[in-house]
């Protein structure tokens, strides 16, 4: 039994952005997309997630809250590429756990994509990410 090849899909390649390309371009956009390294799998995992910068930082809310799998696993491995409309950059992810840091988030969160969809979408707000660049 002959084994078959996987099609595998080709990866757009992205530009590298300076800091200030990038957050000229996020300014503009509300979704970018992430890469992760699973912790399991050791496979890189690109996903599209909301956010808003602060600084020349980003802060994430996970999803599903600690639970969210992206989460576990930039607590395994906090090296984050950050993906907007064909530029890129290298950041370190730190998860937040305050509690009054983590409320500052979803307030932001709630500002920019309306508090009603935040609290519709997303399920559990026990953490918050903060990306610095790399």
């Amino acid at each position: 039994m002959a084994s078959r090849k996987k099609k595998s899909r080709p990866r757009r390649r992205s530009n590298p952005a300076s800091r200030n390309e990038l957050r000229e371009q996020l300014a503009t956009i509300r979704q970018i997309h992430i890469t992760v390294i699973g912790r399991k799998s050791g496979r890189r995992i690109r996903l599209p997630v909301w956010f808003f910068p602060h600084g020349d930082r980003l802060c994430l809310l996970p999803v599903r809250g600690s639970e969210t799998q992206w989460y576990r696993n930039i607590l395994r491995n906090p090296a984050i590429c950050v993906s907007a409309r064909g530029m890129e950059a290298q950041f370190r992810a730190a998860p937040i756990r305050r509690v009054s840091a983590v409320s500052g988030v979803i307030k932001k969160f709630g500002r920019k994509y309306g508090a009603k969809i935040v609290r519709k979408l997303y399920f559990k707000f026990d953490v918050a990410v903060l990306l610095r660049p790399a």
